[in-house]
């Protein structure tokens, strides 16, 4: 099963996120093995750039609005080319404070909407479209 590393600056607060998320965790254990790991916010995004290189592993999908936008489609397939090489994937979400520059050049950026989300908000959308994206995978209707 492949692994799938969720790297988030911040915490989720709010019970909602929290309760959605853990939604699409449950939803994506027949899919793959999901880890989120949760690091502190500080002061700038160059301040958190180191712990975040350490935590990353296999093929980096750096999240961010300037990166190339994808549909859902094009995102299974990227997960699947993943899938298939057997690679590790590391998935980043920064704070609202963003990314430091050097940690945006350590993987693909991708971006799902030329739109600014909220980070709590978007860890839902980020894990949302990664069952979508499994679901696509795998013929499934729900995509539809």
């Amino acid at each position: 099963m492949i692994r799938v590393r969720i790297v988030c600056v911040g915490k989720l607060k709010e019970r909602h996120w929290r309760e959605a998320c853990a939604e699409y965790e449950k939803r994506l254990t027949r899919f793959c093995d999901l880890e989120i790991l949760e690091l502190s916010e500080r002061r700038s995004p160059e301040e958190e750039e180191e712990e975040i290189l350490r935590a990353l592993r296999g093929e980096v999908f750096v999240l961010a609005v300037e990166g190339k936008e994808v549909s859902s489609e094009e995102f299974s397939e990227l997960i699947g080319g993943c899938v298939d090489r057997g690679s590790e994937i590391s998935l980043v979400i920064g704070s609202s404070e963003g990314l430091a520059e050097v940690v945006k050049t350590k993987g693909r950026k991708l971006s799902f909407s030329r739109m600014t989300f909220p980070h709590q908000m978007f860890r839902v959308v980020l894990l949302e479209q990664l069952y979508r994206a499994f679901m696509i995978r795998s013929g499934s209707e729900y995509h539809k």
